[in-house]
């Protein structure tokens, strides 16, 4: 589409593009039952739409993109604790986090995974909205997720973090950013 819209700008306007920017680049599964993407399938695909707008053209725009998502993304982990439960027209998990750990959520709804430490493997029974400890209505991690039954004191590990989750933090008053912790692939937390 990128390249189709730099013909149209050329043919039109006589634009020459130098480079392209798709952007965010490369996604990563956020759900369980997602896959990753088949970049060998993806980089012939690319570069056979490359090749061909260097044949009607004789010259061929540089490409940019974003990769960080791609490349920290499934590397980071907010591990949070539940602290409180609500029960009202729908099933609460309170946790001392908030979205100034994780504003992607609570931004525009993206999903992160969770699992309730030492409970993966239990059904997941129950249904949750999991939020964060700020005063506001969108502090949430999740909305109607089926998770186990979680009780005060559970750990909960929120996936894929490791883009957005620092990075797009801040400092609130109801505490301090998260600490960040750089592990080795077999590191084991107690």
């Amino acid at each position: 589409m990128l390249l189709e819209i730099a013909e149209l700008v050329e043919d039109e306007l006589g634009i020459r593009f130098e480079f392209v920017n798709i952007g965010g680049g490369l996604g990563i599964p956020y759900r369980p039952e997602d896959h990753p993407l088949d970049l060998v399938t993806m980089a012939r695909d690319i570069t056979a739409l490359f090749d061909d707008f260097r044949t009607r053209h004789g010259y061929t725009p540089r490409m940019y993109m974003e990769s960080g998502r791609w490349m920290t993304g499934p590397h980071g982990v907010l591990i949070t604790t539940a602290i409180n439960h609500k029960s009202i027209y729908r099933q609460y998990i309170g946790v001392d986090s908030c979205m100034s750990s994780l504003m992607r959520p609570a931004l525009y709804g993206s999903y992160h995974h969770i699992d309730v430490v030492g409970k993966e493997h239990l059904p997941m029974t129950a249904v949750y909205d999991v939020v964060g400890s700020l005063c506001e209505n969108n502090d949430k991690f999740a909305v109607q997720r089926h998770l186990p039954p979680v009780v005060d004191g559970d750990l909960l590990a929120i996936h894929d973090t490791g883009a957005h989750g620092y990075a797009m933090g801040f400092s609130t008053t109801a505490g301090c950013a998260p600490r960040n912790c750089c592990c080795a692939p077999t590191a084991r937390w107690n």
